[in-house]
């Protein structure tokens, strides 16, 4: 088992991973480390946790976009554009972002509290 300390948003995070995957485990940490970039680049100024948890929810919507396009494509069906490689800076996203955010962090907390 390979150990790979990845640099994430300014912080390092020792990570295992399976022998041979270090250069994917660090491709991947640099690709959220580009969005938390992203967010601060559109002035977010929030604590470990949530810029990582906003870039999360970034790649997962990301990810949503990609198995719905795979899943048009395998049944035959026409695909959206592709976006763009670059991320623009969407300020409406990002407050919804940080609004939906806010609303996790208070059912964790209501949740702790129970």
């Amino acid at each position: 088992m390979a150990q790979v300390t990845v640099r994430v948003g300014g912080y390092s995070h020792p990570v295992a991973c399976q022998d041979g995957q270090e250069r994917h485990l660090t491709n991947m940490a640099a690709e959220v480390d580009k969005r938390i970039g992203a967010l601060k680049a559109m002035g977010m100024q929030f604590g470990e946790t949530r810029m990582l948890l906003l870039a999360a929810l970034q790649l997962a919507d990301e990810a949503s976009d990609l198995q719905s396009e795979n899943d048009s494509l395998k049944a035959g069906g026409a695909v959206a554009a592709p976006r763009p490689a670059a991320p623009v800076p969407d300020f409406a996203l990002a407050e919804r972002l940080n609004r939906l955010a806010e609303a996790i962090e208070g059912i964790a907390a209501a949740l702790e509290g129970a």
